[in-house]
């Protein structure tokens, strides 16, 4: 191994900081246990970080007990959901990331003006599960490009179409071109669902891969986005593998390459992605690192100022 190659940007999305932060100062307000319903972010680490400092994670708000404080995940919830924290009087700290908020309220949108909706996204992923909750009797999910062609819609007179918000852009794209062949009226919204940080990851991604021999991306299994990076680098040519730590590296996957590139979904902690380096390098200590950038973000969602307030007051 020659170089190891870095993209930019990778790891931690505005979305994720934001929730991280949020159930930071929800311990500093409250203290421990704080109940989290999901997940916070989809990485292990960073939830067993939180696990460590108190906070028990559930998927039934129902296993909460009556008058508790809980975080609602990066993911967003239901109506269905908030109603059944509100009959349990529980204290309800929202950590949803405002772009998934944006495609919620698309949806309420869209189904208050009467629109049938295709919702594209991962049957059973918890983002999927939440919007699709704004409007159940309005929203077929479609998971693929064989799904588009095949599924019947009920009569309707207008049609729209809402995304998750951490899918491949080529994934999405194949099913909005069936989509839109088979659905001439299919209304789009204002903006893209896909998040900036999911697009710019994958551009980066996309670049990586032209350049290097084999890519590593660095994320949990669970994670959507990281996910979708591995197999946006596979397309474009690079073998690829979706690790947690050193050890996760398939054997033989360096063999023959002489360019790596590392990469991490919008949810991983960047010591994840050091420790991956810090390995390559005792493999090849004479590996040159450089950095791919791409492009450079600046977004940044602040958490509600009333709990900034309350935490400054705690400390």
């Amino acid at each position: 191994m020659e170089r190891i190659l870095l993209a930019a940007p990778r790891g931690f999305c505005a979305g994720v900081a934001y929730a991280i932060e949020v159930v930071e100062l929800a311990l500093r307000i409250h203290g421990a246990p704080l109940y989290v319903r999901h997940a916070i972010v989809h990485n292990e680490y960073v939830v067993r970080k939180f696990e460590s400092q108190g906070v028990i994670f559930v998927e039934d708000v129902n296993e909460i007990p009556e008058g508790s404080v809980v975080v609602f995940s990066a993911h967003g919830v239901s109506p269905a959901v908030r109603e059944e924290a509100t009959s349990r009087n529980l204290v309800v700290i929202d950590a949803t990331c405002p772009l998934v908020t944006k495609v919620h309220n698309s949806a309420k949108r869209f189904a208050r003006d009467d629109y049938l909706m295709i919702y594209i996204g991962h049957r059973g992923h918890v983002e999927a599960d939440g919007t699709m909750g704004e409007a159940p009797d309005r929203m077929i999910l479609v998971e693929t490009p064989e799904e588009a062609e095949v599924v019947e819609l009920p009569p309707h007179e207008r049609l729209a179409l809402v995304t998750q918000t951490t899918l491949s852009l080529d994934e999405v794209q194949s099913i909005v071109s069936v989509l839109e062949r088979r659905f001439p009226h299919l209304q789009h919204p204002v903006k893209e669902d896909i998040c900036y940080a999911t697009t710019n990851r994958q551009m980066a991604v996309r670049e990586l891969a032209e350049q290097c021999d084999a890519v590593i991306v660095v994320g949990s299994a669970t994670s959507s986005n990281s996910n979708r990076l591995r197999e946006v680098s596979e397309n474009y040519g690079a073998k690829s593998c979706l690790v947690m730590t050193p050890s996760d590296i398939p054997e033989g996957f360096l063999d023959g390459a002489h360019t790596v590139g590392i990469t991490s979904g919008a949810s991983t902690p960047e010591t994840l992605v050091e420790e991956i380096v810090g390995e390559l390098l005792r493999v090849s200590p004479a590996a040159r690192v450089e950095v791919l950038e791409t492009i450079r973000e600046d977004v940044e969602f602040k958490p509600p100022r009333d709990l900034i307030q309350l935490a400054m007051a705690n400390q």
